[in-house]
């Protein structure tokens, strides 16, 4: 288990005040994060850019110092034992790098398996059944200049477990990918968790990825911890309020607003799009006005092609969470 108390780190720049001076300033990047990873589980990091996400898992990385606070990685202190925890942890980016183009995928783990200091029998094993793995045995001796974006993603995370790690860091794995590739990736991180038993730590920016692999999720933003819990748990936090998306033939401005009015009195919001063929309305109250709303449309003859209940979406769940903290 990763266990952190007050982990902080404050960045000390300087900034141009007149021609010849500066003054310095403190930024606080993570402020008194307390976090639980534990094996076998996804974990997700999120937070709106510049939220502290990457000083985290830099710290967490032993890339960093924390300027004060404690991690403690399976009874090792983060601080005093970085040697002995960078054989227990690995990190996965998103995107390309990290990578030797002009080295073969075979090549390439032989490396980094070198710089782990890797007894040759158990790297040469640990080489094959990783590239068997992630599903590229039969190009193990190509170039990875030759290999497509979902090849080189793949082989990332052969990389990242090359030391056979207890925990891994996935910074935006699936970044940049095709849908069908980046569903495979997934699928592989999936396994990680269930079958190899990682604890894992993800930060992504496709909230469907993060409810469909997370089991547990920290919502950072300007390096303070503001909400953690599951993303069902989260939503529950400020979207307490019932969603409708509504799609019909033509609205007439009379039936816009008399569905203004129901959203008057019931405290809501809503959205209208009018298409060429369509419009489209989305309502967010705090009761639920669905039998109200399919009576109005009902009175007013609108020809209905989809009326939908949805359920609060994780993406506006972190986007509610930053803005009620700028509110405080």
């Amino acid at each position: 288990m990763i266990k952190t108390e007050g982990l902080s780190k404050t960045y000390v720049t300087k900034i141009k005040k007149g021609l010849f001076h500066k003054e310095k300033k403190k930024v606080e990047a993570v402020q008194n994060l307390n976090m639980v990873i534990n094996k076998g589980k996804i974990t997700g990091l999120l937070g709106i850019n510049g939220a502290g996400k990457t000083t985290t898992i830099k710290m967490l990385s032993t890339l960093i110092e924390p300027t004060k606070g404690t991690a403690i990685i399976d009874d090792l202190d983060l601080k005093k034992d970085a040697n002995e925890i960078k054989k227990k942890i690995n990190m996965i980016a998103g995107g390309e790098r990290m990578l030797y183009w002009r080295l073969t995928g075979k090549e390439n783990l032989w490396y980094y398996g070198q710089i782990y200091n890797i007894p040759k029998d158990i790297l040469i094993k640990r080489i094959n059944k990783l590239l068997k793995l992630v599903g590229l045995f039969d190009d193990k001796d190509t170039p990875v200049e030759r290999y497509s974006k979902g090849m080189k993603q793949r082989l990332q995370i052969a990389r990242g477990l090359i030391n056979d790690p207890t925990y891994i860091f996935m910074d935006e794995p699936t970044l940049g990918l095709d849908a069908p590739i980046a569903r495979d990736l997934r699928e592989y991180v999936k396994k990680l968790a269930d079958e190899e038993e990682k604890g894992i730590l993800l930060t992504s920016h496709y909230m469907n990825e993060v409810e469909e692999l997370c089991d547990y999720i920290y919502v950072l933003d300007n390096g303070i911890l503001i909400a953690e819990g599951s993303a069902k748990e989260l939503a529950l936090l400020v979207n307490d309020h019932k969603i409708l998306r509504i799609e019909i033939d033509e609205l007439s401005f009379e039936l816009e607003k008399a569905i203004n009015n129901i959203c008057t009195q019931f405290s809501g919001e809503v959205k209208y799009t009018r298409r060429e063929q369509h419009a489209e309305i989305y309502l967010t109250t705090k009761e639920d006005v669905s039998t109200s709303i399919a009576t109005l449309l009902t009175q007013y003859n609108a020809s209905i092609k989809k009326f939908l209940s949805e359920e609060p979406k994780l993406e506006d769940t972190i986007i509610s969470l930053a803005r009620r903290e700028k509110n405080v």
